[in-house]
This record gives C-alpha cells, sequence and structure tokens, in this order.
C-alpha cells in the first residue's frame, strides 16, 4: 500500500516536472475570443478617433476661436443630418438580423444584413457627394484639413464595415449561419464594428455640424 502510493507521487511528481508554461486555460464562463478580439480592435479605433477629435477641439479653441468655421463656409448640416438618420437606423437593422438568426430566420437574416449593407452604401454615396458639392477641400485651412479628415476617417471605417458585411450576406445565402453562438460569430462581429460605426457617427456629427 505504501509502496503504491509512493509510485503515484512520484507518477504526479513527474507530470508536474514535465509541465512547462503557465497553467492551461479554461474558457468557462468568459467571453468568446472572437468577440473579444473585435472589442480590443474597437478600443484601439477609439484611441484612433480621440487623437483626430483631439486635434480638431485644438484648433477650434486655441487657434481659431472666433472664426468657426472661417467666412464662407457653410456645412449642409440638414444633409447631414438626413445621412445620420440612415445611418442610425442600420444600427437596428444589424440588430433585427442578429436576432433573426438567433431564433433561426433565415429570411429575416438575409433581410436584416441586405437592408444595412444598403444603408451604410447609401450614407457613403452621399457622404462622398458631399464631398463633391461642399465648396471646399482639405487644402482650404485648418477647418477643411480638419474636416476632412474626421469624416474621411470615419467614412474609412465605413467602408471596411461595408466589406464585412458583404462577406456576411454572401454567407447567410449560403447558409452558413446557425442559431448557436459559435455559428452566427459571423453575424454578431460585424455588427458590433458596425454600432461601433454609427456610434462614432453620432459623435462626429455633433461635433462638427452642431456645436
Amino acid at each position: 500500500m505504501e509502496s503504491a502510493s509512493i509510485a503515484v507521487g512520484q507518477g504526479a511528481a513527474a507530470d508536474h516536472h514535465d509541465h512547462h508554461g503557465p497553467p492551461e486555460f479554461h474558457r468557462s464562463a468568459r467571453i468568446d475570443q472572437t468577440v473579444l478580439g473585435i472589442l480590443l480592435f474597437i478600443l484601439s479605433e477609439i484611441m484612433l478617433f480621440a487623437a483626430f477629435f483631439a486635434a480638431y477641439f485644438f484648433l477650434r479653441v486655441v487657434v481659431s476661436p472666433d472664426t468657426w468655421p472661417p467666412a464662407g463656409i457653410e456645412l449642409p448640416v440638414l444633409i447631414a443630418g438626413i445621412n445620420t438618420v440612415v445611418l442610425v437606423s442600420s444600427s437596428f437593422t444589424i440588430h433585427y438580423a442578429l436576432e433573426a438568426i438567433k431564433h433561426n430566420n433565415h429570411p429575416g437574416l438575409k433581410l436584416g444584413l441586405g437592408l444595412t449593407w444598403l444603408l451604410g452604401a447609401t450614407f457613403l454615396f452621399i457622404q462622398i457627394n458631399e464631398y463633391i458639392h461642399i465648396g471646399f477641400t482639405p487644402r482650404d485651412g485648418a477647418f477643411g484639413s480638419i474636416f476632412f479628415s474626421l469624416t474621411g476617417l470615419h467614412g474609412a471605417h465605413v467602408f471596411v464595415g461595408l466589406l464585412l458585411l458583404t462577406f456576411a450576406n454572401i454567407r447567410a445565402w449560403r447558409g452558413h449561419f446557425g442559431p448557436e453562438q459559435k455559428n452566427h460569430l459571423g453575424v454578431e462581429v460585424p455588427g458590433i464594428y458596425w454600432h461601433f460605426v454609427d456610434i462614432m457617427w453620432i459623435v462626429v456629427f455633433v461635433t462638427i455640424y452642431i456645436i
């Protein structure tokens, strides 16, 4: 009996000795790695936008406190407001798509993803059209530079979001998604990113067009 205990103890000691590095990771109820990855990425993007907002308020408060925007520049607030409604509406459609696939509703998934893509493309089209007719360029002083930098940065994020939604739409029509979380991460992750894009535009819109 004593020899058996010693043998077991020696085996455990050998196993412990053979194990190198940190203890094994246990998932338990922790957040999915893919979702955590997109959240960390969004955190880094928030920092990027924060740097541009810091530059914007420095130019507005310190450099040109009395002439902002410069004389002769009128921003199309109404058009930008309509565009804001378009983009915010897309948050509801992407949420509808995710809830639909959670309930195994594939037609609802396709409808939600399709509408989200169309609304996002409409927003980007209106923004490009605004650039064409706005009457100033990035070379026209500090205001022109920071205006196109902030709105262009956001527009680039919308474009990336549309790429993600394109892949999600293709996969939805091929029947790749299901009600289990691991089977609809391809909808949830682009949805998280798209909500970030929508919220960030609200901040950009209020900062540049309203305040």
